[in-house]
């Protein structure tokens, strides 16, 4: 487990950009990182490199073939599914070190099954004005996790 026993899991990235993104996220807070395949891009892409930049040595950060995988390694004691359909606000949760924070494909979300399967503890949304589709899946990510470290008192940061 990670220096703030918090974890983030992607299932199925399609864009190497965001994928990048979210390696620096996790480097910088300490959240080990979980990508649940299969993703629509090589890991040598360089729009995943540049946008990682040099973080993806100090990133905690492991490829599973798929979801299933994912959660065979991670052993997960409570899951998170970020969904626009979610009823819980990501700020109403009470974040523990052993949590998982799922994250879904940019072009669809989370599959349906995947939402339904009894081990997530619940669906989870980030608030936004009506209308609008969704946000950007390295925002998501980085709005949820920052809200689980800021409970957690930052640990680790200077």
């Amino acid at each position: 487990m990670s220096g703030t026993g918090l974890r983030i899991v992607l299932d199925q990235p399609e864009i190497p950009g965001n994928t990048g993104n979210i390696i620096r996220l996790a480097a910088v807070t300490g959240f080990e990182l979980h990508i649940a395949g299969p993703t629509r891009f090589d890991f040598s892409d360089a729009r995943l490199k540049r946008a990682g930049l040099d973080y993806h040595d100090l990133a905690v950060m492991t490829q599973h073939e798929n979801l299933q995988a994912a959660y065979a390694a991670v052993q997960p004691e409570r899951i998170f599914a970020f969904t626009g359909e979610g009823t819980t606000h990501h700020t109403k949760i009470d974040y523990r070190p052993g949590d998982t924070l799922l994250f879904g494909r940019e072009s669809t979300g989370l599959d349906a099954h995947v939402k339904q399967d009894p081990r997530i503890t619940a669906l989870v949304r980030i608030p936004m004005l009506p209308g609008r589709r969704s946000l950007n899946l390295a925002n998501s990510v980085s709005i949820a996790v920052y809200e689980a470290w800021r409970q957690r008192g930052f640990s680790g940061a200077v």
